[in-house]
């Protein structure tokens, strides 16, 4: 299975305009977690996980497909990033206490990599999967932003998308003490800030690829009247599960 990469072409975008997630999650996933020496986030993007483990454990690998991407990297003394697929690592065997994987897992050849988080984990080592679904407005928008992610772009997600719409129900997950946990991500934005969040979409990305023009644009118009020029509140529902290896 080749790996796909959606993000390279925007690596800048995705950085600076892509949500962190909030401090109530990795609470929650390093409750399980008693020793705190090697993590592994896989799929690391920007750092953005990494950035947080890096605060509590000794050493961080984190990796990614894109060298676009890790580019863009946050850095720490405690972080080592490098490229590789998340079915084949250089890890040792047994390495890790905690693997996590955010808004990725959709991309992958899921029992090949959980294959290999069998192998580079621990025994009694914790696994955390986690992504979020679709932004919420508030009932005044929110129609408008539905009709957005359906019809002008829906034609232009990977089949992959459909994962992230069911919470990774259908997606394996053979591990022990399983756990599931909801959060919600708030932010305040103004319609700029949320627009430019769009254009980080890979559907987005491809419709302006095979069309030469940006969407975008034309819904900004439409939530401009509600909106205002100020800024709003925006809702990501993220769902976790996590289990031990």
């Amino acid at each position: 299975m080749t790996p796909i990469d959606r993000f390279s072409g925007h690596a800048g975008l995705y950085a600076q305009y892509r949500i962190d997630y909030p401090a109530e999650l990795f609470d929650f996933v390093l409750s399980f977690v008693t020793d705190r020496q090697n993590a592994w986030d896989c799929a690391t993007g920007n750092g953005q996980v990494a950035g947080a483990l890096a605060e509590v454990f000794s050493h961080v690998d984190a990796t990614d497909i894109s060298e676009a991407q890790l580019a863009q990297a946050v850095q720490h003394p405690a972080i080592h990033y490098q490229l590789c697929t998340a079915e084949q690592t250089p890890f040792a065997d047994h390495t890790f206490d905690l693997v996590t994987v955010a808004q990725a897992l959709h991309w992958f050849d899921v029992e090949a990599f959980h294959r290999e988080v069998r192998r580079v984990a621990k025994p009694g080592a914790v696994l955390a999967e986690w992504g979020y679904g679709l932004v919420a407005l508030g009932e005044e928008l929110d129609a408008v932003l539905v009709d957005f992610y359906r019809n002008r772009v829906g034609p232009y997600w990977d089949p992959q998308r459909a994962y992230i719409d069911n919470a990774y129900a259908t997606l394996p997950f053979p591990f022990a003490d399983r756990q599931q946990a909801s959060f919600t991500i708030r932010r305040s934005w103004t319609l700029d800030r949320f627009l430019n969040y769009l254009r980080t979409w890979s559907a987005v990305r491809q419709y302006m690829h095979e069309n030469e023009e940006d969407p975008v644009i034309h819904l900004g118009e439409t939530l401009k009247p509600v909106w205002g020029a100020g800024e709003r509140e925006v809702q990501f529902p993220v769902f976790l599960r996590l289990g031990r290896v």
